[in-house]
């Protein structure tokens, strides 16, 4: 059975992520953007749990707050899981604010 997208977002955010379960056991850092908000999920995909979450109006304080919460679950190293979204504007300043706070992306 051929699986169906609405958009082209949807192909583009379904590719990136069977790429990243493929090839990588680090655990990934899942965007979403919405037109006033922006979330972050630190997900364990082998174990199918989120282990850190943060969302806000503000990009850079909720990179900031999920590099401190995914550091108190003693997680230092992930996979940027991008969404569908251009590595462009909030992606962008979210993905440098997790850096700046410690995670390795």
């Amino acid at each position: 059975m051929i699986k169906q997208y609405s958009t082209n977002k949807e192909r583009r955010a379904t590719r990136t992520r069977l790429k990243i379960r493929s090839r990588s056991e680090l655990p990934r850092l899942s965007i979403f953007r919405s037109n006033k908000y922006i979330y972050a999920q630190v997900i364990d995909d082998q174990k199918g749990v989120t282990l850190a979450a943060a969302a806000g109006k503000n990009a850079k304080i909720v990179g900031q707050e999920i590099a401190k919460k995914a550091g108190k679950a003693k997680i230092t190293k992930v996979v940027l899981d991008r969404g569908g979204y251009r590595y462009h504007g909030r992606l962008k300043i979210l993905a440098e604010a997790a850096r700046e706070g410690g995670l390795t992306l």
